[in-house]
């Protein structure tokens, strides 16, 4: 079984695999560990990654970058609307109003959505580690920011199922590092003892997320997250970007910002010189030739002018530090230590700031690239049942806080509970409690809608179906549970109605005062949120039961409320009968927001495997296509090497004007043609060329085949001639095989030098009149029947048995008085006699 975890950036993706010796990051077919995010659509077939990468500039407008926060948001958000602008490729709004890119594929306009074409880099990715392990992939654990919303969670989990993966979990990327930190350590604390405290900062691209968890032996919990969307690397870029395209309007009059492509190479150099600032101090420089109209530019920048343009990036580090830290109800003293990764930590200045407000020295011993890959694939491994892991719960948090809204039936209005606070542990359910005497509709969305950057606060809709009243005409009481599971999405678990069943002959005129009755009634309600919850963590998936199953048993029945705004039934009002409790499950119809219907996801997939299968085509197309061109220049050069003597000179002239013609056919009216034309052209070429190679190759060949014939035959006729002298070695052999292999010597003989006579005669440019083969077939011919009668083994003398010794007079001892002299001593006999007790005699 395959272990996975992929890293999924905005820049750049990893991939890390669980193998017996631990977690390692694998490399793609370019011997590089890190994939580019990107996606190149051409007439013909589609590049990803390294290949789509080189195309950013040259095929701009189909080459797709940058998309990772696309995910689940509408095309009308501003957000969207704001990178439109930015982007070099056109945005389009889809069907059910999200955001999509309209590329020309296949000579044609087509619209692609954001889980089309994270598919298909997750797609890649997956053929990647397939190459690695050797064996098919499904299972694996995805990371996405802690700050993603339902919305785009869900649509990350839709882009899984277009490239064919089964996501085990979504895992929040500080928690995936937290977790790659906190598994190898021996020395953390033991679960009675006081947590140690680590806070993790990850700087990459496009984001800024900082996490404290709190570490015990075999437990990691989460305690705060807090997190800048819109810092990261990307944005340091920009500043340069928007510094020299001003400066290169005064320098050199040039609009920058006008020209697409110009500006995507003024990106890629930028964040050239970006990285190289963090590790010069002095000034650099930066020249791109034929930048724009035909001219070559030029400037420098050096880390301290670098640093004063970005001061109000770098002033938003901080804050992100202190609201975690607030969150997390700590100070700086109970930090252990923190731990940074992301490549925009490599900064200085960055660096600088996280120090400065911890007051103390940060740790980089894990590997800023590759941290949240090896964190997602020891993941992996702890939910999959073929790895044995180090036994290790992991508690990650709520990023938002979420409140469930519904109409009340006694008051005007509606009703609402905040179900999951900010921070809430995860994943986590709670059981809500209403009475009612109809279906009802639950609202979820986002409290705060401040804290999160997304438009649209809403989660979803569920409707909770086929209730109706009791018996009596009261209100039934509904159990509803909600749940925030382990990819971090919220959901309306299940609901069940409770029925009440009267039981005849019992008294039912037992007086309750309405207090006692309500009491009584919590203490049921208690009882069945209890065993709801242990039901569920019974019934959990394998996930949950690996990584969970502490905080869960902690937690059972503590999470129970009352829906606010429902009034309950007057218990006093009448009295109530003895009566059985039954549950019923309900159904929920779910409508989620930003929500992929599973038909529009089938059709994803269906046209992931038509590309996936032009792809193949494609690249078929082009092997045929590279295998013409390489026997071009291949018999090209032999003819002039090591073919030059093994072919006439008029038949090499006819010869190389055939390669020439094919060559100029290739970069003309060869260029596009179909696979089966150039395997035509290939097999034309190959049967001028395959009689010359044949030649050469008989001739380079011939010389050890006539060699070992000649030996193996030598050998055979020692052994003959030894038989011949009596040589006791082969004196069981049988005198008529022996001559049949004489014959055969001889046959082989006359054949061997007939052959060799006829080939001397020849010269290097005509066929051989013997060939390699027919020599090791003669060679074989001779193993085979010769072998057998002259290495035959000869017959085993089995000694005689005791019957037939003594039948032939043969004894052990001495007989009827004959002297024992020539009787050889029994080891074993005198060992049993030395054992024998003492005063016992042996007498002859």
């Amino acid at each position: 079984m395959s272990v996975v975890g992929i890293d999924l950036g905005f820049l750049n993706c990893y991939i890390a695999v669980a193998r017996s010796g631990g977690i390692e990051t694998v490399a793609n077919e370019y011997s590089d560990r890190c994939t580019p995010a990107c996606i190149s659509l051409g007439s013909k077939t589609r590049a990803i990654g390294n290949a789509a990468k080189s195309q950013i500039v040259t095929n701009t407008k189909n080459t797709i970058h940058g998309f990772k926060k696309l995910h689940g948001r509408a095309f009308d958000d501003p957000y969207v609307q704001t990178e439109k602008i930015r982007l070099p490729y056109e945005l389009q709004r889809m069907p059910n109003g999200s955001v999509g890119v309209r590329v020309r594929y296949l000579d044609e306009e087509r619209p692609f959505a954001t889980e089309q074409i994270a598919g298909m880099l997750l797609a890649k990715l997956k053929e990647t580690s397939e190459n690695a392990l050797k064996k098919p992939v499904a299972d694996c654990v995805i990371s996405v920011p802690s700050f993603f919303t339902d919305a785009e969670r869900r649509s990350v989990m839709a882009a899984a199922q277009v490239a064919g993966l089964n996501c085990l979990r979504l895992m929040n990327e500080t928690t995936a590092v937290a977790l790659a930190y906190g598994i190898y350590k021996q020395d953390l604390p033991a679960l009675e003892e006081k947590p140690r405290n680590v806070v993790f900062v990850d700087m990459g691209h496009s984001a800024y997320q900082v996490s404290v968890c709190a570490f015990n032996k075999g437990k990691l919990k989460v305690l705060a997250a807090a997190f800048d969307p819109f810092l990261g690397g990307k944005n340091f870029d920009e500043v340069l970007v928007d510094y020299f395209s001003e400066e290169f309007r005064t320098k050199y009059r040039l609009n920058v910002k006008e020209n697409a492509r110009a500006v995507l190479r003024l990106y890629q150099e930028c964040e050239k010189l970006r990285k190289l600032m963090s590790a010069n101090a002095s000034d650099l420089p930066l020249n791109i030739e034929c930048f724009m109209n035909d001219l070559d530019v030029s400037s420098k920048m050096n880390r301290t002018q670098f640093e004063q343009l970005c001061a109000p990036l770098l002033a938003r580090v901080e804050p992100s530090l202190r609201a975690a830290m607030d969150q997390a109800k700590l100070q700086r003293e109970d930090i252990y230590g923190i731990e940074i990764v992301g490549g925009a930590t490599r900064i200085p200045a960055v660096k600088e700031q996280i120090s400065k407000y911890f007051c103390k020295d940060i740790s980089t011993t894990l590997n800023a690239d590759e941290a949240v890959a090896r964190g997602c694939a020891l993941q992996c491994a702890i939910l999959s049942p073929a790895f044995k892991v180090r036994e290790f719960s992991i508690t990650d948090v709520v990023p938002y806080s979420i409140t469930l809204r519904w109409k009340s039936s006694y008051e005007e209005g509606t009703g609402e509970c905040e179900v999951f606070s900010k921070n809430h542990a995860a994943p986590f359910s709670k059981v809500i409690t209403f009475h009612k005497k109809e279906p009802f509709d639950l609202e979820a969305y986002y409290t705060n809608p401040h804290e999160v950057p997304y438009p649209d606060t809403r989660i979803g809709r569920f409707t909770i179906q086929n209730v109706g009243p009791q018996h009596d005409g009261d209100n039934s009481k509904v159990k509803v549970k909600v749940r925030v599971n382990i990819h971090g999405i919220f959901s309306v678990a299940n609901a069940s109605i409770i029925e009440k069943q009267s039981i005849e002959g019992e008294p039912n005129d037992v007086p309750m005062d309405t207090e006692s009755t309500c009491k009584n009634q919590r203490k049921e309600d208690e009882l069945d949120n209890m065993q709801i919850d242990q039901e569920e963590g019974n019934q959990k998936n394998q996930a949950d039961q690996q990584s969970q199953a502490d905080e869960e048993t902690e937690q059972v029945g503590a999470e129970t409320k009352t829906a606010s705004g429902d009034k309950q039934d007057n218990p006093a009002q009448t009295a109530k009968a003895k009566a059985k409790v039954k549950s019923i499950d309900l159904p929920i119809q779910a409508s989620l927001y930003r929500q992929l219907g599973q038909d529009i996801i089938n059709s994803y997939i269906e046209n992931e495997g038509k590309m996936m299968m032009q792809d193949k085509l494609e690249k078929e197309r082009n092997d045929a296509k590279n295998a013409v061109e390489e026997y071009v220049y291949d018999f090209r050069d032999k003819l002039c090497g090591v073919f030059e003597k093994f072919i006439t000179e008029e038949d090499s002239n006819r010869l190389t004007l055939m390669l020439e013609d094919t060559e100029n056919w290739l970069y003309e009216d060869g260029e596009d043609q179909p696979k089966q034309v150039y395997m035509d052209k290939l097999h034309e070429l190959r049967k001028f060329g395959q009689p010359i190679q044949e030649r050469y190759m008989e001739h380079e060949e011939r010389p050890k085949a006539l060699n070992d014939l000649g030996k193996k035959i030598q050998l055979l006729m020692k052994a003959v001639e030894a038989f011949r002298n009596k040589d006791e070695k082969y004196d069981h052999l049988d005198p008529a095989e022996i001559e049949k292999v004489e014959k055969c010597i001889s046959d082989a003989m006359s054949w061997l030098n007939t052959k060799m006579n006829a080939q001397n005669k020849l010269g290097p440019t005509q066929d051989p009149v013997v060939k390699v083969a027919e020599i090791l077939g003669k060679s074989k011919e001779l193993d085979s029947f010769c072998n057998p009668i002259v290495y035959k083994p000869k017959p085993k003398v089995e000694p005689p048995s005791e019957g037939q010794a003594k039948a032939n007079g043969e004894h052990n001892g001495p007989v009827n008085g004959q002297s024992g002299a020539e009787t050889k001593p029994d080891p074993a006999k005198d060992s049993f006699q030395q054992t024998k007790p003492s005063g016992e005699m042996e007498v002859d």
